[in-house]
């Protein structure tokens, strides 16, 4: 983009330097322009994307760790809902409730091993109610008839994990 040049004695004066210039071979003299942008970034430019993209983490991070919590309580369930079927099948089966919820590994009714309880990360925290289980009319067993988690914590509706 050429710049205007005044009209008058000034731009023939001018041309004139730029004409010999030329002729002479040298470099044309460029007036520097406002044009100094670069290839990249400026540092606003920077600072305002990562704003964003922290603003958007932070309304992110809440939503992850519930999606977390929902998928370890689904876990609890299910591996609650499948140690209490088999307890009722041992039970069932051998006559007598189990002693212990290695019995029913050894029994071979929980084939993978004791399931490790999501929210202690250990399969050694279940906690088991025992009972005497009525087996004929004049004769009863004492054994697990029901199993709970070992955590402590309180899941998203508000009851203890251990109550489950």
């Amino acid at each position: 983009m050429e710049r205007s040049i005044p009209i008058g004695k000034a731009r023939d004066s001018r041309l004139a330097t730029r004409d010999a210039q030329v002729a002479a071979g040298t470099p044309e003299f460029r007036i520097p322009s406002f044009e100094f942008r670069s290839w990249g970034f400026t540092l606003i430019e920077l600072m305002v994307v990562i704003t964003l993209i922290l603003i958007l983490a932070s309304f992110a991070m809440p939503m992850y760790r519930i999606a977390v919590v929902h998928a370890r309580e689904a876990v609890l369930r299910d591996d609650l809902f499948t140690m209490r079927k088999l307890i009722d099948e041992f039970t069932i089966d051998k006559q007598r409730p189990p002693t212990s919820l290695d019995e029913l590994v050894d029994a071979g009714y929980l084939r993978g091993g004791i399931p490790v309880d999501p929210f202690t990360g250990s399969n050694d925290t279940w906690r088991t109610d025992t009972e005497d289980v009525p087996i004929s009319p004049d004769q009863s067993a004492s054994g697990i008839v029901d199993v709970h988690s070992g955590s402590e914590e309180t899941s998203l509706d508000g009851t203890p994990y251990s109550g489950w």
